[in-house]
């Protein structure tokens, strides 16, 4: 064989693979280009979508819909206020309370549980997380809501009832529903997705940094919490979000559980509702149009309030990691 020939030929073949390999390179990042742009796509067409089904409502009441409280289907005058309060109370007292549930949990499954029911433990929590909404709802409505009115509801009346502010935040119809049992719902919702969280990112912590505060002489809740916390604070945050765009969002055990009342009220007690609720109980009877545009609006609302949160949660991360 020709030396020269086969020099150029061990010198060609090279430049095909690699001229092959580019092209297949080219078309991975169209495709992942691609599947990007279509997530974007997704959430531009159902902004676009509320837009236009809000407009009708927002040019017959203006930025007033959302400083009314007023609901009236038969007198076509709606306003948002009372379902943005029932929102934002309902999701906040949920995650007051899931966060410090999902951390000890959590707390409990990385460093004190035994490993023998670890794996169990972990499985009942991913089979919470698994649960349909509907079903914490009609667990709530039967189970919770006539133990919160027979042996909780009278109780909190009666032991503040003397007390400025909670004699007031304490009171409601004793029927065991409103805006608090629907945050107890919303909690039990939310705790497992935000326990899973920070479960797995308290595992990631390297085991010589606890060992380093074992070492010192602290505690395994100083470890815990001057260690462990510190370095997996900005992924704790995200879990939070995450357990807040769910409270957020939630609609059926809600719907099931605050009243469905049109109502601002101080009272934790008291029937209420949320922008989810509304929505769920009334748009599939929305004959008029004006009726369906301010649903529609209200789902536009929801939207606007989970980005916002969302966008806060990402600068929350953000001066985290400039700190870290």
């Amino acid at each position: 064989m020709n030396p020269s020939l086969q020099t150029s030929t061990d010198l060609t073949a090279p430049d095909d693979v690699l001229a092959r390999e580019r092209g297949r390179d080219r078309r991975f990042q169209w495709l992942v280009t691609a599947m990007a742009m279509m997530v974007l796509l997704v959430l531009g067409a159902i902004l676009l979508s509320l837009v236009i089904g809000s407009k009708p409502a927002y040019d017959q009441f203006g930025w007033k819909f959302l400083t009314s409280r007023a609901w009236d289907p038969i007198g076509n005058d709606y306003g948002a206020l009372s379902a943005i309060y029932g929102t934002v109370v309902t999701s906040a007292i949920a995650l007051l309370l899931a966060v410090p549930v999902s951390f000890f949990i959590a707390f409990f499954l990385t460093e004190l549980c035994p490993r023998r029911l670890r794996g169990t433990v972990n499985a009942i929590i991913e089979l919470l997380a698994g649960i349909p909404s509907i079903i914490y709802g009609m667990w709530g409505l039967f189970v919770l809501a006539p133990l919160l009115s027979q042996y909780v509801q009278p109780h909190l009346a009666h032991g503040f009832e003397h007390i400025w502010l909670l004699d007031r935040i304490f009171q409601g119809p004793p029927i065991g529903i409103g805006l608090l049992p629907a945050a107890l719902i919303l909690s039990l919702m939310v705790v497992p997705f935000i326990t899973s969280v920070m479960r797995e990112v308290f595992e990631v912590v390297p085991y010589s940094l606890k060992e380093a505060g074992y070492g010192i002489g602290g505690t395994t809740w100083e470890v815990m919490w001057d260690i462990v916390v510190p370095y997996t604070r900005i992924a704790m945050v995200g879990g939070i979000m995450l357990g807040l765009g769910r409270a957020l969002g939630e609609t059926m055990a809600v719907t099931f559980m605050i009243g469905n009342n049109n109502n601002i009220s101080a009272a934790l007690f008291d029937s209420g509702n949320s922008i989810a609720s509304v929505i769920a109980n009334e748009f599939a009877e929305a004959a008029d149009p004006l009726h369906a545009s301010a649903l529609t609006e209200l789902g536009l609302i929801l939207f606007v309030i989970t980005f916002v949160v969302l966008a806060i949660a990402r600068l929350l991360i953000m001066r985290v990691e400039r700190r870290v």
